[in-house]
């Protein structure tokens, strides 16, 4: 977390956790080391490795596989790629400047420092592209999909980003999503929507991935100058949940009608930076944070005695700028909220199906694993139904109920990560030079355990999609 986000949320929990790509794994990163979990009943949560003998900054597993990256205190500069099951480092690369976050898919490894961004092939960890001289980002902030396309600011001043396509290494487009310097996006988990917040946090937009065009607009809540903590798709994409400095979680539900409506709209010319807006739409420079993006008109719903929200907003409006009122009323409010306990710490939130029931999973800086029930059909609030205790090192977990008590510890068999693992030859220094010594051979072992790690079998045990919706076939046999 950087400086700036860190005095945002005014408290620090001394923990970092996050969850993998299809939240079904998560990483507790603290100043002795970091440990894996894996995510797979309410009730319990297992882990499945732990170290304790360095000062950790990152640790991104490539979902439920063997490879994980990582990024230490004493070497920031420097990306470990490990194979943690055979207690092994696989290859270690060093850039030019300290590392702020890294994203993986099944392809594509990126590492994104404060003025530029490197791309590897996952496999063999080769360096295919860099982005240099961006526009300071010193919150490391960039999201990547798992069809490889990847997200980042390119503006230190506005909410302007870059849509690079990472698998053939082409710019797509550009957007301006918000007045104010962006401050969370991520993409939606089949890649087809972006979610977006500025520095203010009073607003979230999703945009369409394939042209640009704004799909929703949410409005968080009034309150200004809001740090947004978390933003993050469910895996379904009929939901996006936010995390901010404040005590409340907020979920908004995504109109499938919305997006088959963006998606038939005209693309956006690769050199625009603004989504069309409607010809209705006074989209004047200076307005706030709200008004970036095309605006939807707000139309007069009032009839008969003229007291509905036309009247309303025609009402209001004698008071407060049009642009403003419109905005407001065109917004669209939370489906879910969860109040938290206390405001200024981080959290992680995801919404996941744990047991075949939908959750929501808020990770906290404390070192708090918090699990809340979600009704998917109502909405409305959250109900806490387990929290588990991540604190304690190799010790197991403390599963803690709602009432309070706490069950016996349980010391789980845990692989340790030591300091006397194989050192790897190759850098990033030796990369761009072109020296074959330090290049991964494709019969190395060092590549033969990335492969390995890389190629895990995926797990069929975690539906994409409900039952109800898409039924198990039985297979027929033809005689």
């Amino acid at each position: 977390m950087s400086d700036t986000t860190q005095k945002c949320f005014g408290k620090t929990g001394g923990f970092s956790i996050n969850f993998n790509q299809d939240y079904t794994s998560l990483s507790v990163v603290s100043k002795q080391g970091y440990r894996l979990f894996s995510l797979s009943s309410v009730d319990r949560v297992d882990e499945i490795f732990g170290t304790h003998d360095e000062d950790t900054k990152i640790a991104e597993r490539l979902f439920s596989s063997s490879l994980v990256a990582v990024v230490t205190a004493s070497e920031p500069h420097k990306l470990k790629v490990c194979h943690f099951k055979k207690r092994r480092e696989i290859c270690n690369y060093s850039y030019p400047s300290d590392i702020l976050s890294v994203k993986l898919n099944r392809s594509r490894l990126v590492v994104c420092l404060v003025d530029s961004i490197y791309i590897h092939n996952i496999r063999d960890m080769r360096l295919l592209h860099s982005i240099n001289n961006m526009s300071s980002n010193p919150a490391g902030l960039c999201t990547l999909s798992l069809s490889s396309h990847l997200a980042y600011p390119i503006s230190a001043t506005t909410g302007e980003l870059q849509v690079f396509d990472a698998g053939n290494l082409t710019s797509r487009l550009k957007i301006k999503a918000h007045d104010s310097t962006l401050s969370a996006m991520n993409f939606s988990f089949n890649g087809t929507l972006l979610a977006t917040a500025s520095e203010k946090g009073t607003v979230i937009r999703v945009f369409c991935v394939k042209n640009g065009q704004k799909v929703h607009e949410f409005r968080r809540g009034l309150k200004r100058h809001v740090s947004i903590g978390s933003l993050n798709f469910s895996i379904c994409a009929s939901y996006v949940v936010a995390s901010s400095n404040t005590e409340t979680v907020h979920i908004f539900r995504i109109d499938p009608k919305s997006i088959e409506q963006a998606e038939r709209r005209n693309c956006i010319d690769s050199g625009a930076t603004t989504p069309p807006a409607s010809p209705t739409t006074n989209n004047n420079e200076g307005e706030s944070d709200d008004s970036a993006g095309d605006k939807p008109a707000s139309e007069d719903t009032g009839s008969g005695g003229g007291w509905g929200m036309g009247f309303i907003t025609k009402a209001v409006t004698a008071y407060f700028p049009t642009s403003v009122v419109t905005d407001v009323f065109s917004q669209d409010r939370a489906y879910a909220t969860v109040q938290l306990a206390e405001a200024g710490l981080r959290y992680e939130c995801v919404i996941a199906k744990v047991e075949k029931e939908t959750r929501l999973l808020l990770a906290c800086e404390d070192g708090f694993l918090y699990m809340y029930s979600f009704d998917d059909s109502k909405g409305g609030d959250c109900k806490l139904i387990r929290a588990h205790d991540l604190r304690m090192p190799l010790h197991g977990i403390t599963e803690v109920d709602i009432g309070g008590n706490e069950n016996d510890t349980s010391v789980l068999n845990v692989v340790s990560m030591t300091a006397s693992m194989m050192p790897a030859p190759g850098t990033y220094a030796g990369v761009l030079k072109g020296r074959p010594g330090d290049k991964m051979s494709a019969d190395s072992d060092r590549c033969r355990d990335l492969r390995e790690a890389v190629e895990y079998p995926v797990k069929n045990t975690i539906p994409l999609y409900d039952d109800m919706q898409f039924p198990p076939v039985t297979p027929i046999t033809v005689e």
